[in-house]
């Protein structure tokens, strides 16, 4: 008997070729797909699409036009009472203060406030009112201020024709007339003497008083001795 040799009995063993891959390339038929083009295939199938119509007219938020005063479409910046007629009368507050009355349950507290009204063309009056408000106060004082208003009888340079002079309550007042120096004032009496347009006059407090609503007082009773209708 003779030996087989083992190389010739081992089965066969079915091999089946193996593709080599080089370069991205399986083979001839194979078309090289790159990176990129993957990433930029995914990420557009997965964007939305957006199929909506801008609407006509619309303006981004950068393009608003700010001149018409934004919400409510009101011209002139959304001003309310832009067009109300200004009041022809200039007026200052000499006084405003709170006073309390002692009640049953307690105390009240109210204000006053005092001002001088005028329109620089020789007309000028001094008005006082109460509220509890210090709003409806001032409104108060102006209309008291309205009806005590005075016309005063001015030269032809804005000035007083003589010397005057006045008392109310602890104050007592004089207006000398003063060609060229303007007008020469202090305390209150400068506020009536300029509201009513007087000008190049000297103005001296004779009392010790400090009290701003009697010493304007005492320059309108020192106006009325020149005034129109006295």
């Amino acid at each position: 008997m003779t030996d087989k040799n083992p190389k010739d009995s081992t089965d066969k063993v079915l091999t089946t070729p193996q593709t080599s891959f080089s370069h991205g390339v399986a083979d001839e038929n194979t078309k090289e797909i790159k990176p990129t083009e993957v990433a930029a295939a995914e990420v557009s199938s997965q964007a939305p699409t957006d199929t909506r119509t801008p609407k006509a007219g619309f303006a981004g938020r950068g393009n608003r036009d700010r001149r018409g005063g934004g919400r409510g479409g009101r011209p002139g910046g959304g001003r309310r009472g832009g067009d109300e007629r200004r009041s022809e009368f200039a007026q200052k507050l000499i006084g405003i203060r709170r006073v309390a009355r002692v009640m049953a349950g307690g105390r009240r507290f109210n204000f006053s406030a005092a001002l001088v009204l005028g329109d620089k063309k020789g007309r000028v009056g001094v008005g006082l009112g109460k509220a509890a408000d210090t709003a409806q106060a001032i409104e108060k004082a102006t209309r008291a201020a309205k009806r005590a208003m005075i016309q005063v009888n001015l030269t032809k340079s804005r000035s007083i024709p003589h010397n005057i002079e006045a008392k109310f309550c602890a104050s007592r007042v004089e207006i000398r007339p003063s060609a060229g120096r303007g007008l020469v004032a202090g305390s209150s009496v400068r506020t009536v003497l300029e509201l009513a347009g007087v000008t190049d006059v000297t103005a001296k407090l004779l009392s010790r008083s400090k009290n701003p609503v009697n010493n304007a007082r005492a320059a309108i009773e020192a106006l009325k001795k020149i005034s129109i209708g006295k």
